[in-house]
């Protein structure tokens, strides 16, 4: 008996495998894995999510998303081969969170394919490593960010604030864009603004916060007119302050103007139409471009601020003169800085010396 059970556990086994191989032939559908936060945390995630859903519903192609339990390369792994293992033929992960564990998957895994956003798979010596099955997206969220901070200044907002979620090279950038941006419009208006008092910093977390709504709500209480809060879920605690005191909040990644009326405008990055101009070119054209890393500035009308006439709150501020800055980032006029050294020059060609701004950046 003992040797017919053993019989039947192999052939069960050897029938598992085979259907494991079967299924991996016949793989289909898009997952994405959440970083920090949620599918509705109203930002970067949400923005991803909603462009994989809009695709996938118009070609009827199966979706599903996955959060990881927390924040590490071993259980966004765990996130990943989960998705590979429930037949998923492409895995989207927005966030530079994710470059180690997409460096080990994109090798694991090699009849997937993998987009990874915000990032690009490096070793654990910080090596860019790609390979065929992967596609990297950057934005250029310096130029986003100058536009924002152009704008409110343009609007006679001259008290600033910014609170970055985490110190990621995303979030530096939107950072030293959102400054150079707003230093930019003041010296063409001839005004003094401020950025004094700390009012530039990390919250060191996506999450939203009864603590993070207070210190924004003391920053309002202190003079400042609009806080820029590239913060991912941790920016619903800045709107709710915002709210509570008639006061602005420039929101990011997203038109989140539907959000709260206090939205002044937000720093996009095009989300949605870069991660479905990948999908196409797999669906449609049946060559996922593999191997490439991608960066999309206001050139490839990868970063804006939101012009649609219900999202449009700027009342000094100008279509036309949005329209002009942007032309001239586009084609290279201005040349936004995008890290805190490029910042210190951009600011001393305008005559600026020295700010008080939080130096951080949390490296690869």
């Amino acid at each position: 008996m003992k040797k017919v059970l053993t019989i039947l556990s192999a052939f069960a086994l050897a029938f598992a495998v085979a259907a494991c191989e079967e299924e991996v032939e016949e793989r289909e559908g898009i997952a994405m894995i959440t970083d920090y936060g949620d599918i509705d945390d109203e930002s970067f995630n949400q923005g991803t999510w909603e462009g994989i859903v809009e695709y996938a519903e118009e070609n009827d192609i199966p979706h599903e998303y996955y959060r990881p339990s927390e924040v590490s390369d071993a259980e966004y792994i765990n996130s990943i081969d989960m998705a590979v293992n429930d037949g998923f033929e492409i895995i989207v992960t927005p966030g530079f969170l994710f470059e180690r564990a997409i460096h080990e998957s994109q090798y694991n895994h090699p009849d997937v394919k993998f987009i990874i956003l915000d990032g690009e798979p490096r070793d654990e010596d910080g090596e860019t490593d790609i390979a065929d099955n992967t596609n990297a997206i950057y934005y250029d969220e310096h130029e986003s960010g100058f536009l924002a901070g152009y704008g409110a200044v343009k609007e006679g907002l001259h008290d600033l604030g910014y609170m970055g979620g985490m110190a990621v090279p995303a979030v530096v950038r939107f950072g030293v864009g959102f400054i150079a941006g707003a230093y930019y419009a003041a010296d063409e208006l001839d005004v003094e603004i401020d950025f004094a008092d700390n009012r530039y910093t990390y919250l060191d977390s996506f999450d939203p916060s009864d603590e993070f709504e207070a210190q924004a709500a003391g920053w309002y209480e202190d003079g400042i007119d609009v806080i820029f809060a590239a913060a991912g879920g941790a920016g619903t605690s800045v709107m709710s302050a915002a709210g509570d005191h008639d006061a602005w909040i420039i929101g990011v990644d997203v038109d989140q103007s539907a959000e709260s009326e206090t939205v002044l405008t937000s720093a996009k990055k095009a989300l949605a139409e870069s991660v479905q101009f990948v999908l196409d070119q797999h669906y449609e054209d049946d060559e996922f471009p593999g191997g490439e890393i991608n960066y999309l500035s206001a050139t490839e009308d990868g970063v804006a601020l939101p012009t649609d006439e219900e999202a449009w709150r700027f009342e000094e501020f100008t279509m036309e003169e949005y329209n002009d800055v942007f032309d001239q980032l586009a084609d290279g006029t201005i040349d936004v800085p995008s890290t805190y050294s490029e910042l210190e020059g951009f600011l001393s060609d305008l005559g600026i010396e020295e700010i008080d701004i939080e130096e951080e950046t949390v490296e690869p």
